[in-house]
């Protein structure tokens, strides 16, 4: 029966027992020492008095805790009110060694730290649902819990020097420590001579305050200090990368601070760090946040200048100037929340900095004449020898070319004028960094692709760039690793490529609006998306390529806007095969985009049917009492030796048929939606530009094999 009551009994009550009764212990031990004799007995027994105190205390406070606990603890949403001095998280930090052999202490290594540490920190601990105006109060408290209040040792890192100092007062709230200089000074400098008696002064005229942003703790093995130095971390990394000085104007003070600005800025910060974003937008984000950062001060102090009674017209003229000042901030402003949303960041932010900006065409070489850019490494005799004989001899021999030689192949054809030739040797050549090919260039490598291999290893950038007027690549194998953009993009121009091969790690081929491809001859695999990717008003010719192994073959683009042209599209003698999804696709708007439309007319792919034997350019009929509808003009070519040749299987080559049906249908629904909506608008007279887009077709002897969707397929959005 006893036992049944001592179980019953609640456990606080049972612990302040068994606390009372080690005191009790511990008393009548010291009122009754032993003999010498049981000096044995006595060290056992004060061995096991004290283990069983030092499990009880905790246990102890944690129930006195929750015994005078209140209502008021239970409802504090600070986000930092769980971060009581027995719960701080126990992270163990490394020594972050001094270079070379300074004199001063190690300090804590912290810049280490992952993303969801520091997500975990400002979100549960530091910031949790604040809002903008109340971001330093709640700093001010996440301090005040974590931070030492005083006896420990700091490095005060300057950007003149670094001094030993020792902390004795902490104030949180102006984000300053109070600190004493450790003597004899221990300090180091830089381009500078630094006295004791000087350092003195300087604490003194500065009420032996510093900035916590500049303090780095000195590493202790105990541990006592980890929580401190992880709490100047996370203010130090807050202050330099997450807070801006515009922030605490901002109108939207009603929103969680944290999901707004904190959570998309720390996520941008990881991706760059991760060379998860291109290069010419991380140049282009960090130049508006400096240029945004310089016109913020300039508004605030011509803000701060204007009087509000005066009438002068001095005053007027600022008032205005500091309007058109408030109107550029607010855009530079938004031009960053685009950036930093990972949602926008490439829909409106990388549309407008797509990395080549600042690489423009230089056009003919002042001094005239043209170059030969050599790339190789290291090469023989007998290669160079080799190299004269065949190509520098019969090709180049005129006294307007001379011959430069280099090892990298983005150096070269950096260094390219218009009409310039790049040549390069076998080998393997690594590269970190995009090739813009913003000039009429010839890129070629001497030897078989296989033989002449460019590897680029940065994820950053896109691997190959093309805006110039007239470019020509040929005999290269290009590899990615670790890439997030596509390997080649035709922005603007005409690219030629023949006999090149292209293992893809993410997107491959991507031909934008009002550029031309033509690509002969080329082995392309490996793709996550599309391998050829083909947007409106594109010029594409495709002949005898080889696109495998990707995620979809071919991707036709075709926009909901009517403006958008069609594509004018070469596919011959292409092998498309083991593709995940579809061989060729095209990406168009579902019925309800096109459901105003007129009647599909029927007799443009009678049309076309019977003239693929002729070659004849089918046209709709032109009936002069029908004005609602004319059907565009679409040229369709047919090679006869092709389509009645019976050495391919007709299951690898039916895709032809169906691509070229569908992209004739689509093309004229566009053309139907272009017209009636003109009509909609009571326009008196259709522009005959718009009105008579002419699709080029010529689709024949392509092989389709093992695709896994089949030869062709469309998606509706």
């Amino acid at each position: 029966m006893s036992e049944e009551l001592v179980c019953s009994k609640p456990e606080e009550v049972r612990d302040a027992e068994t606390e009372n009764s080690v005191e009790i212990i511990i008393q009548l031990t010291s009122e009754n020492p032993l003999n010498d004799h049981d000096h044995d007995v006595n060290q056992e027994t004060e061995r096991e008095t004290e283990t069983l105190c030092t499990e009880i205390r905790p246990n102890h406070n944690r129930v006195s805790k929750e015994l005078f606990q209140t209502e008021e603890d239970d409802d504090d949403d600070s986000g930092t009110h769980y971060l009581s001095c027995d719960e701080r998280p126990c992270t163990y930090l490394r020594r972050a060694e001094r270079p070379g052999h300074g004199k001063l202490l190690d300090t804590f290594q912290t810049d280490h730290l992952l993303y969801y540490e520091r997500f975990k920190a400002y979100q549960d601990y530091m910031l949790g649902d604040c809002k903008t105006s109340e971001v330093e109060a709640f700093t001010a408290e996440y301090l005040e819990k974590i931070v030492e209040p005083c006896d420990w040792q700091a490095i005060w890192h300057t950007d003149v020097f670094d001094v030993l100092v020792e902390v004795v007062d902490v104030d949180c709230k102006e984000l300053k420590a109070k600190v004493e200089l450790v003597l004899p000074m221990e300090c180091e400098t830089r381009s500078c001579d630094l006295t004791e008696e000087s350092m003195k002064s300087l604490l003194e005229a500065t009420l032996h305050k510093v900035p916590l942003l500049e303090l780095m703790v000195v590493y202790d093995e105990s541990g006592d200090f980890d929580q401190t130095a992880l709490a100047l971390e996370h203010l130090r990394f807050f202050y330099k990368h997450i807070w801006r000085k515009w922030d605490e104007e901002d109108e939207d003070d009603d929103f969680d601070y944290f999901v707004r600005c904190v959570e998309p800025r720390l996520r941008l910060y990881y991706d760059i760090l991760e060379d998860r974003v291109p290069a010419g937008l991380v140049a282009e984000y960090h130049s508006v946040l400096a240029l945004c950062s310089k016109k913020f001060q300039e508004f605030s102090s011509l803000r701060s200048d204007l009087n509000s009674d005066s009438e002068s017209e001095q005053d007027n003229v600022s008032m205005v100037e500091g309007l058109r000042m408030y109107e550029q901030l607010e855009a530079l402003k938004r031009k960053l929340r685009i950036i930093e949303n990972p949602l926008l960041r490439y829909v409106l932010g990388y549309k407008v900095n797509s990395g080549q900006q600042s690489c423009r065409a230089k056009g003919p070489r002042p001094a005239g004449g043209h170059v030969v850019h050599l790339v190789s490494a290291s090469a023989t005799v007998h290669q160079l020898q080799s190299l004269i004989t065949d190509k520098l001899m019969p090709h180049y021999s005129s006294e307007e070319f001379e011959v430069q030689f280099h090892s990298d192949p983005v150096l070269a054809v950096n260094a390219c004028y218009e009409g310039d030739v790049v040549i390069i040797c076998p080998g393997l050549y690594i590269i970190t960094s995009s090739i813009s090919l913003v000039d009429s260039i010839e890129v070629e490598g001497y030897g078989l692709p296989d033989e002449v291999v460019i590897e680029k290893r940065n994820k950053g950038d896109s691997f190959v760039e093309s805006t110039g007027a007239n470019v020509k690549l040929s005999n290269l194998k290009f590899i990615q690793r670790d890439a997030i953009e596509g390997i080649l993009c035709v922005r603007q121009g005409k690219l030629e490529m023949e006999n090149c091969v292209m293992q893809c790690e993410t997107t491959g081929v991507i031909v934008r609006s009002a550029a031309q491809l033509s690509m002969n001859m080329c082995d392309l695999y490996g793709s996550k998306g599309a391998g050829v990717e083909i947007y409106p008003g594109s010029v594409c010719s495709l002949v005898g390529n080889g696109i495998h192994h990707c995620k979809e073959g071919i991707l036709i683009k075709d926009f909901a806007d009517e403006l958008d042209a069609m594509p004018k599209i070469t596919m011959v003698n292409n092998v498309i095969h083991n593709n995940q999804g579809y061989g060729v696709i095209l990406v168009k708007p579902g019925d309800a985009t096109v459901e105003d439309l007129p009647p599909e007319p029927i007799a443009a792919d009678e049309k076309e049917e019977e003239s693929e034997d002729t070659g004849v350019k089918p046209e709709a009929d032109m009936n002069e009492d029908d004005d609602d509808f004319d059907v565009p003009i679409i040229v369709v070519e047919e090679c006869p030796a092709i389509k009645h040749s019976h050495s391919i299987p007709p299951d690898f080559t039916e895709g032809n048929d169906a691509i070229k049906q569908e992209l004739v249908a689509t093309s004229a629904k566009k053309h139907g939606l272009q017209k009636s909506r003109i009509k909609a608008l009571g326009a008196m007279q259709a522009d005959e530009n718009l009105l008579s887009q002419e699709m080029f077709i010529s689709i024949h002897g392509n092989q389709f094999k093992l695709n896994g969707k089949g030869s062709f397929g469309t998606f509706l959005y």
